[in-house]
């Protein structure tokens, strides 16, 4: 598996594994690895090594009164889906 870290990354699934196995206190893998005490505690938490999306759960996207209207307008007329009204 390859692992895409960025430049300033300080764990890596290998050293997260270690955070969440090991019996040393938190405050000593802290100052081991220079990471905070609560990523320490973080990484003990989850029950995955590996990253969680960043991508929002919900679209934040909003349309104007005038915008939807000609939205509902459009696809009444042209009979299309919102992706197909979208392309065109």
């Amino acid at each position: 598996m390859i692992v895409s870290l960025h430049k300033r990354a300080r764990t890596t699934p290998a050293i997260r594994e270690e955070l969440a196995t090991s019996t040393k206190p938190v405050r000593e893998l802290a100052r081991q690895y220079g990471i905070s005490e609560a990523t320490v505690r973080k990484w003990r938490s989850r029950s995955s090594t590996e990253d969680r999306s960043h991508t929002p759960h919900r679209l934040q996207t909003h349309l104007t009164p005038a915008q939807e209207a000609i939205v509902v307008y459009l696809r009444k007329q042209l009979l299309l889906s919102l992706d197909d009204l979208l392309a065109v």
